[in-house]
């Protein structure tokens, strides 16, 4: 792991809130095009959560996180998802918490998981979206940092 990523990670002990959608509300997910030979002459292309068959909404963008994360080895259920985006943001992928420790050092948490933008940086899984607005971008980081920290976002039952 870069040194930078070790930083981010030990600087940032819990995943506090943000997650992104796209200015649409559409959540994303970068793919590799079929037919591509390797990474290098892959050419990603963005794909909505309806597009890969889910409705876009919280019930969408957890199936489509779910499917990512498990092409990833991420642990997590829908349950441990739901729960936890219904606490941290009430299902609002545009949530901001400007009062807590984080927002007073300038980065507050953001999204449907409320996720600081260090975290998301350092947690971002590869073929998901860059934008931490992004619903499916932004659960499938926390996630990741849930399983890296709990073991599973199953095992989140707080502010993480």
């Amino acid at each position: 792991m870069p040194a930078a990523a070790q930083h981010r990670r030990a600087k940032h002990t819990r995943l506090a809130r943000k997650l992104a959608v796209l200015g649409t509300g559409a959540a994303v997910l970068a793919l590799p095009l079929i037919g591509a030979t390797n990474a290098s002459a892959a050419t990603t292309t963005t794909v909505t959560a309806t597009s890969l068959g889910y409705t876009n909404d919280l019930d969408g963008w957890i199936r489509a996180s779910l499917q990512v994360m498990a092409q990833n080895g991420i642990p997590g259920t829908y349950d441990g998802i739901y729960r936890n985006v219904i606490r941290e943001s009430s299902g609002n992928p545009y949530a901001i918490n400007d009062w807590d420790s984080n927002a007073a050092a300038g980065t507050p948490s953001k999204g449907l998981l409320q996720v600081i933008d260090p975290t998301f940086a350092a947690y971002h899984v590869a073929g998901t979206s860059y934008d931490p607005y992004d619903p499916v971008a932004n659960i499938t980081a926390a996630c990741n940092y849930a399983a890296q920290r709990y073991g599973s976002i199953d095992n989140v039952y707080g502010a993480y």
